[in-house]
């Protein structure tokens, strides 16, 4: 089932965003699988296995600071995000929008909450001082799911 938008161009070439589902929502409350996919300095794909959840508005990811795909969308904040349901991939959100926050602040709280989800542990066991941790914003520009029904 498609969740209704309208699109709207706004004057830099991006979209107004696209409301996240009641479904979608409970999708990004579980421990879904989640692929991002960034753009490359070649224009190339660069696809990558994350966690996700949401804060209501955004699909929020947690990434290394300096890494490959902080790198790209520093460069070029437009990404896609496939979300899958690991017990039914029939269940599944897929999203093309833009980054529009990447920021230090709360990003250890949340790699720890999304560790709480992943892994059922208190704290992301990997913790490395010398890693800058970052929490990625996404504004959903266009939608398309399936199986996600209320």
């Amino acid at each position: 089932m498609l969740y209704p938008s309208v699109v709207v161009l706004l004057p830099r070439g991006g979209i107004l965003p696209q409301a996240i589902s009641p479904g979608f929502r409970k999708l990004l409350g579980e421990p879904a699988f989640c692929q991002i996919a960034t753009l490359m300095p070649d224009g190339s794909p660069q696809i990558t296995q994350v966690w996700v959840e949401t804060d209501g508005e955004h699909v929020a990811i947690n990434i290394i600071g300096g890494s490959q795909k902080d790198k790209n969308i520093r460069r070029d904040p437009r990404v896609a995000v496939n979300v899958v349901d690991p017990a039914n991939a029939w269940r599944i959100a897929t999203v093309r929008g833009r980054v529009v926050e990447v920021t230090t602040e709360g990003a250890i709280e949340q790699i720890d909450r999304l560790a709480k989800k992943y892994l059922g542990k208190d704290t992301y066991p990997l913790h490395h001082p010398d890693r800058i941790r970052t929490t990625v914003r996404i504004s959903p520009e266009r939608i398309i799911e399936r199986g996600l029904e209320g």
